[in-house]
């Protein structure tokens, strides 16, 4: 699974985002250890006031743990790796709080720790935790044989289509999977030889050719949204103007929106916007049965809990009566019978959790499967949605050349038309100069 930390601080805040509902189907605080209180919030706030002791301000290390897709794993899987990561990081006997959060049909781990060593009073240095967490990360895979990552098998063979944050709320907006958007530009790229084909290329695709205001070469979306060309298509910026010459010789991008802006009809503007809409109401539908889903799979879980918390008392009190009391229960003490009693009492309990934890994680498991049904069906719905507004450039590309075409045909007719008037007139003129007596 792939495991990634950061040491902080701000405690209140992480408790907070760590119990929020708002982006989860589902949250479990399953483990708070090493702290006065079982709160979450209010053990955060014991971490907090420690560390005011110290000088140091990110005093919590918090790491999460996320199977690949389609992993089921179950609370001892996630339990065993984070020993092996507090084994590996010197993290033992620290403070620790679990919580286990469920999103778009996967379940994943938070695992926050206190980095103040209370006896000494100092925090624990957390040198080079990335480099073993890649290793702990490299060594799960290899156990649970799942495909490992290329970017774990070799640091030079990570997905070259990584994108940031940026990259991605800009390429919300216009609708597209940024990775789609670095593939149509690799594509452009890797198809062409010179700035015309190039710009040829781009076009066919709906973007267009332009100077940025401070990157350079950039292509621009029928929208406006301006997409650098060396981040976008992983080329430099040397290769870039080797190719497409210098970038000050392009239109700026103001004159580019000009065109783009004047070249959409409104019949084109409404198919994009029905086909937005379209996907908005099939999304809307996923959304409501996600939401639906949800509250279900809840309800089952509560009852599921309860029933396991009033089985657990009857069988504890069960286990009570069979402890005599009194002269008789002296008796059984001084004749051993007690004590085999008890270790019967105790044998039984762990029977018992271990079958309710059984319990629990065949649940889970049933409602991660369903809800994994769900997502393959908003990715589907997703695709199909990116795969219209891809068309649709495209035709926004056809209208151009068509357009483009058109007034080249028509400048080319205007300009024969003044040929032949002025052809007639010489004529005229000549053969006006060959009657004069």
């Amino acid at each position: 699974m792939i495991l990634k930390a950061s040491e902080r601080g701000d405690a209140p805040q992480l408790a907070r985002y760590l119990l929020s509902m708002r982006d989860n189907d589902h949250v479990e605080l399953h483990d708070v250890r090493g702290f006065v209180s079982d709160d979450l919030v209010e053990a955060f706030g014991e971490a907090d006031a420690i560390a005011r002791g110290t000088r140091c301000k990110n005093h919590l290390f918090s790491m999460s743990l996320n199977p690949p897709e389609g992993a089921n794993v179950s609370v001892e899987g996630f339990e065993r790796a984070i020993a092996q990561v507090e084994e590996k990081l010197g993290l033992e006997n620290q403070p620790r709080a679990i919580v286990f959060h469920e999103k778009d049909g996967r379940r994943h781990a938070h695992v926050v720790w206190s980095r103040i060593d209370t006896e000494q009073m100092r925090a624990i240095n957390m040198s080079h935790y990335k480099t073993r967490l890649r290793d702990i990360s490299r060594q799960l895979y290899l156990e649970h044989e799942w495909d490992m990552p290329r970017g774990l098998q070799d640091r030079s063979l990570r997905d070259p289509l990584n994108f940031t944050r940026q990259e991605w709320q800009q390429s919300k907006r216009a609708g597209l999977d940024p990775r789609e958007i670095k593939t149509v530009f690799r594509q452009c790229w890797q198809a062409s030889d010179n700035k015309v084909s190039f710009e040829r290329a781009l076009k066919e695709r709906g973007f267009w050719l332009a100077k940025g205001d401070r990157r350079g070469f950039v292509a621009v979306d029928y929208r406006g949204e301006v997409y650098s060309l060396s981040r976008y298509a992983g080329v430099k910026a040397k290769d870039l103007e080797a190719r497409l010459g210098n970038p000050k010789r392009l239109r700026a991008v103001g004159e580019v929106k000009t065109e783009i802006a004047s070249g959409m009809t409104q019949q084109l503007q409404a198919h994009i916007k029905d086909a937005e809409r379209d996907a908005k109401h099939r999304m809307a539908v996923i959304a409501f049965r996600k939401m639906e889903m949800a509250s279900r799979h809840r309800d089952e879980r509560q009852k599921l809990w309860a029933a396991h918390e009033k089985r657990w008392q009857a069988e504890t009190r069960q286990r009570a009566e069979r402890l005599p009391r009194g002269i008789s229960g002296i008796w059984h003490r001084l004749t051993g019978r007690y004590a085999k009693v008890r270790a019967q009492n105790e044998a039984e309990a762990l029977q018992a959790w271990q079958r309710d934890r059984v319990e629990k994680d065949t649940l889970v498991f049933k409602q991660i499967e369903e809800r994994q049904t769900l997502q393959r069906d908003g990715k589907a719905q997703r695709s199909v949605a990116q795969h219209e507004l891809m068309q649709l450039r495209e035709d926004v590309a056809n209208y151009r050349t068509l357009d483009r075409d058109e007034r080249d045909r028509r400048r080319e007719r205007i300009k024969e038309e003044k040929s032949d008037r002025r052809k007639r007139t010489r004529d005229q003129r000549s053969r006006r100069r060959g009657f004069e007596p």
